[in-house]
């Protein structure tokens, strides 16, 4: 939806990175495209930045510690939507579907912090 079919309140949103509610699936899997299609379209930019950029293991290390701050931070924030879920009695399937998110993203955070390592170990090795 181009911004000048928006909404004031729906271009408001997207600048602030406020989300609505979407009830219906059809809005939901426009909004996902969407999201799927911006990354895939910076990802080339950051391809692009990373191979220029990283060029020893020292130099890899500050934007995986980036990346680990903001999905811990994003974990953490999804902990207390489960928290939230858990304790309003929101669907059994919502609940998992959460915890499985909240899980992975600890996950993920864990593998971070090895490569960060792992960044300076091969660094002390060589």
């Amino acid at each position: 939806m181009s911004l000048a079919r928006r909404s004031l309140m729906e271009a408001a949103a997207a600048r602030f990175g406020w989300r609505r509610a979407y009830a219906d699936t059809t809005d939901i899997d426009g909004l996902l495209t969407e999201q799927t299609e911006t990354a895939y379209t910076e990802a080339a930019n950051h391809a692009a930045l990373a191979t220029a950029k990283n060029t020893d293991v020292l130099a890899v290390q500050p934007g995986v510690l980036d990346v680990r701050g903001r999905i811990l931070a994003d974990v953490l924030y999804l902990e207390g939507v489960l928290t939230g879920a858990r304790n309003r009695g929101l669907p059994p399937e919502l609940i998992e579907r959460l915890e499985d998110v909240v899980d992975h993203g600890h996950e993920m955070t864990v593998l971070l912090a090895d490569t960060v390592r792992t960044t300076a170990a091969l660094h002390a090795a060589s």
